[in-house]
This record gives structure tokens, C-alpha cells and sequence, in this order.
């Protein structure tokens, strides 16, 4: 399944063949993560399309995080300076790839991220 899911991030996000090896692992990372996220008693294929789709975003979304480090916008020899960007808006790319993801896969994720708790009055 991760083949065919590094390829619909390969399209979804038109990565270039010599970003391939990178993003396929990256993809095989997305989907134990979001295995590992799924509700108690919910297997990867209950999600059907949605598990590739998710995963598939989620790959991207690292993919993206990864492009935007150590991007070096400008370099001088002369008294040494180098100057860095964030790659174009990608960490926002990134963290909006990531929310994507999470709301296709949201039916079949645990809640972690809120929880209710007792107040004695």
C-alpha cells in the first residue's frame, strides 16, 4: 500500500522523480502514524481510499517540511554571510498539508487533542 500511496503523493503534490525516494519514505512513515492514531477496533482498511489519501498528505506535508530547511537565499564569501528563507510560505504548506490530512482520516482517528475534566462545585 505504500507504493500506491508515495504515488498519489507524487501527484497530488508534482514532486519530481529525484524527490521519489525521499517521499516514499516519508509516505511509509505517514501511514504507521496514522495506524498508529487509528480508534481501537479500526484497521487501515476499514479507512479504505481515506488511509491513502491521508497518508498521502501527511507525506507531503514532510516532504515539504524537509524542502523548507536550510533553504540559503543568498551566500557572500567576503566577511562570510549567508542568508536563509523559509522556502516560499513551506512550513505553512506544510502545516496546512498536515490539517488536510487529519480531516479526511478524522471519522477513524482517536481525539487527542481535547479531553473534559471533572470540577468539583
Amino acid at each position: 500500500m505504500a507504493e500506491e500511496t508515495a504515488e498519489l503523493a507524487r501527484q497530488l503534490g508534482q514532486v519530481p522523480e529525484d524527490r521519489m525516494e525521499e517521499l516514499q519514505a516519508l509516505c511509509d512513515l505517514a501511514e504507521q502514524e496514522l495506524e498508529g492514531r487509528l480508534k481501537s477496533g479500526i484497521t487501515k482498511a476499514d479507512c479504505g481510499a481515506a488511509f491513502t489519501m491521508g497518508a498521502a498528505w501527511l507525506g507531503l506535508a514532510g516532504l515539504c517540511a524537509a524542502g523548507a530547511a536550510d533553504e540559503v537565499e543568498s551566500f557572500t564569501a567576503g566577511s562570510l554571510t549567508i542568508h536563509h528563507r523559509d522556502g516560499g510560505g513551506a512550513e505553512s504548506r506544510s502545516l496546512s498539508l498536515r490539517r488536510q490530512a487529519e480531516q479526511v482520516m478524522r471519522p477513524y482517528l482517536r481525539d487527542e487533542g481535547f479531553c473534559f475534566l471533572g470540577v468539583q462545585g
